[in-house]
């Protein structure tokens, strides 16, 4: 899918337009080989750029071409996906190709919720002729989503454990050990835009202007929040799951015992009553009494096992 999307200057509003033209922004999500062919044909840029940036396992890096000025940066961006009544977390690479002076394009598998800002016109002082602020306002409100997103993975995460507490059920842990996998593709992610800004900010890559070179700091800082935030939710909850696992061991040891000991309380009457099935002399065998008095020495002899079993803290 191919969007064109232009701010007019007199009015300062983003347009959606039906051509490519100079100052433009070109939105590819998930473009078919044509697509690709077209725009690139049209921008004059290898499509290589597109399709690396369309490769699910692509690493955030920096490319360029000395020749014609175009830089590629390949960033990692949050990826949220509903599942029954929870939320599954992941990346994505975003492709955003600086074509020299004259048009910018991003490139990714799916929609973004960070692209979907800019087009939503929910991002301040963005216009698409300005090319580094547009950049750094990309990296700025992806920084920001991994931090919302880390947030809501600590609430998921406490919920979870609120529930552990009262239940050991399967589909609480799996919760969590599903919000231990997308914490690890969280801080793994972060820190490889981490990279990728230092390197932009360096001001080899792109042109850095005063005012716009602020935006990207203001990016650096909240993804090092990021990594850190990332960081300290992974060992809690590591942490967290290496606790319910030596619960659930010694809960499953306590259910273990108990079982042992109603065995050992049901083995006693079985034991008596079996002795009297003998066809051998037995004692009270000519009694009137003698199933009574049966039963009376089964009762007392499990009574009796049954206070020592407690005693020792068996039926507990």
């Amino acid at each position: 899918m191919i969007n064109i999307y232009n701010t007019n200057v007199e009015t300062n509003q983003l347009e959606e337009k039906n051509k490519i033209q100079k100052g433009c922004w070109v939105n590819l999500v998930s473009p078919s080989d044509e697509e690709i062919i077209n725009v690139c044909s049209e921008l004059k840029i290898s499509t290589d750029y597109v399709k690396d940036s369309l490769d699910y396992e692509e690493k955030a890096r920096i490319d360029t071409e000395e020749d014609d000025g175009t830089v590629l940066f390949v960033i990692d961006v949050p990826v949220i996906e509903k599942e029954g009544d929870s939320y599954t977390y992941s990346t994505m690479p975003l492709g955003v190709i600086i074509v020299r002076d004259d048009y910018i394009v991003t490139v990714s598998l799916r929609k973004s919720i960070v692209i979907e800002k800019f087009i939503k016109s929910k991002v301040k002082n963005f216009v698409t002729y300005m090319k580094s602020r547009f950049l750094f306002q990309i990296m700025l409100e992806n920084s920001s989503a991994y931090l919302t997103y880390l947030k809501r993975i600590n609430k998921e995460t406490e919920i979870a454990e609120s529930t552990l507490k009262h239940s050991m059920k399967n589909r609480e842990l799996l919760k969590m050990l599903s919000l231990e996998k997308s914490l690890v593709y969280f801080t793994t992610s972060i820190k490889s835009n981490e990279v990728v800004m230092e390197k932009t900010l360096r001001g080899k890559f792109i042109k850095l202007y005063e005012d716009d070179e602020d935006i990207l700091e203001d990016a650096i800082i909240e993804n090092k929040q990021a990594i850190e935030m990332g960081k300290i939710y992974s060992d809690i909850l590591n942490g967290t799951m290496d606790a319910y696992a030596s619960i659930i061991s010694n809960n499953l040891n306590g259910v273990m015992k108990f079982l042992t000991s109603i065995t050992i309380v049901l083995a006693i009457p079985t034991m008596v009553s079996s002795f009297w099935g003998m066809n051998v002399e037995l004692p009270f065998q000519n009694n009137i009494n003698g199933f009574a008095i049966m039963v009376a020495i089964s009762i007392l002899l499990t009574l009796g096992v049954t206070v020592w079993l407690k005693k020792k803290d068996m039926l507990d």
